[in-house]
């Protein structure tokens, strides 16, 4: 070995276990990431790193999971300051008596930037390395997000009636534009036009939400098919369902991400695998909201892009996305009727690269390969509720909490060390939520 074959990289991360994701369902030991500035250079054995590289800094994890960091493709991350607010309640009653109401009187840029970082603390902490928001300042939300160094994104809300952000669907697409050029060059921010569902945008707007995506090649997500109730309403006040109408006008396609989608007939799952569109599934928020239960391997098997969100944090009620992987690998071998259903790896997939396929980066982020962005997280499997250890991969979807996780890196650039977040001051964030928490509460017993 010579000093010209030794090749220098700024971090190498020594693994006992690491899951790259792809290849689909492989666990490999003892292995090194190799990172250089924000990406990843090299995906080795330790025994190769050592003869191959030197790096400025090692960090070694005897006893953890390294894999990329988890994609939350859905939530609305200030409502963090909204959690345990309204429980116990179906939606369109949770909705209208309680969210909307207290959005109306505390959502402004302020509430926004403190609610987006509350949510971004517990990411971070629980293994989220991106995230995608769609509620109301998207500027205030995308420049949080940045400011954080966390990837994010954000789609600006659009809806037939007034709220703080705009005073109705003209100046929301207005807005929205010009929220779209200020940072679709943005590494760190994807902006996305977020119509918000059917039963609240009409046919006017949503054409021209369809055309300033498809002017902008920017992604849309909407909550589509939450309820049995959505569905019925639409059948019986326009004749057909939300799919249907959303295929007639254009929506659905590659760069649409559909959320929820509880409510799906063999027609429906006909016309989103034929589009190309993604699904979102928001196993917790369903639940919990009795919305009703997304036929996950059913939508796999019929060739659909599965990805996950949690929802917000007042609907599900945290942003564990670990969490959700459980409650989805095991809701989805009680709707198919089979425990072979969604496998653990298959689980993992769908919080990594099939999330960032929704997002169209899956050429960047997803898997741990080499060229790919530095997003990683490290899994301690050490504590006894996760002894002993047979397959990491089941470990991490079963017997696994967010908690767990040690270590975090976005962009090369370190987000987690050992269970810490090092750029959240959560002290001062904690001052803040809790003035939230005392606004909030003596507005309701008013």
């Amino acid at each position: 070995m010579t000093a010209d074959t030794i090749t220098a990289a700024d971090i190498r991360i020594n693994a006992r276990w690491l899951i790259p994701i792809e290849p689909r369902g492989v666990v490999l030991d003892h292995q090194a990431v190799i990172i250089t500035g924000s990406r990843i250079t090299a995906v080795v054995s330790q025994e190769q790193a050592d003869a191959d590289y030197r790096t400025r800094e090692t960090v070694d994890l005897p006893s953890h999971v390294v894999m990329p960091g988890l994609i939350n493709v859905h939530g609305h991350a200030a409502m963090s300051l909204f959690r345990g607010m309204a429980d116990d309640l179906p939606l369109m009653t949770w909705l209208n008596e309680h969210i909307w109401p207290a959005e109306g009187a505390f959502v402004c840029e302020q509430f926004i930037a403190d609610g987006t970082q509350l949510a971004m603390a517990e990411m971070l902490r629980t293994g989220t390395t991106t995230f995608s928001d769609m509620y109301f300042f998207p500027e205030i939300a995308a420049q949080t997000a940045f400011d954080a160094g966390m990837r994010a994104q954000i789609a600006f809300p659009l809806l037939d009636f007034p709220t703080a952000w705009g005073n109705g669907p003209d100046e929301y697409l207005s807005k929205g534009e010009a929220f779209i050029n200020a940072w679709r060059e943005n590494e760190f921010i994807f902006p996305a036009v977020g119509p918000h569902a059917p039963y609240t945008v009409s046919d006017a707007p949503m054409k021209k939400a369809i055309d300033l995506s498809n002017r902008t090649a920017t992604p849309i997500q909407i909550h589509l098919h939450e309820t049995a109730f959505e569905v019925a309403e639409a059948t019986e006040k326009l004749g057909q369902r939300p799919v249907a109408r959303m295929n007639d006008l254009g929506l659905l396609g590659p760069n649409t991400q559909c959320v929820h989608m509880t409510q799906m007939d063999d027609a429906d799952i006909e016309t989103i695998a034929s589009t190309g569109a993604h699904i979102v599934h928001c196993p917790e928020s369903n639940l919990k909201l009795a919305s009703g239960l997304c036929p996950v391997q059913k939508l796999i098997d019929a060739g659909i892009n599965v990805a996950i969100g949690t929802d917000g944090a007042a609907s599900n009620n945290d942003l564990d996305l670990f969490g959700e992987l459980q409650t989805a690998a095991m809701l989805a071998k009680v709707v198919a009727g089979d425990a072979a259903a969604l496998s653990a790896h298959d689980a993992l997939a769908m919080a990594t690269l099939n999330s960032a396929k929704a997002l169209g980066r899956e050429q960047e982020l997803g898997s741990l390969k080499a060229g790919k962005l530095a997003d990683i997280i490290a899994v301690d499997l050490s504590d006894p509720f996760i002894q002993p250890v047979y397959d990491p991969a089941s470990h991490l979807v079963y017997s696994n909490h967010g908690r767990a996780v040690s270590h975090s890196w976005i962009h090369g650039v370190p987000q987690v060390q050992d269970g810490r977040l090092t750029r959240i001051d959560v002290a001062d964030l904690m001052l803040r939520v809790d003035d939230w928490r005392e606004r909030i509460r003596n507005q309701q017993n008013s």
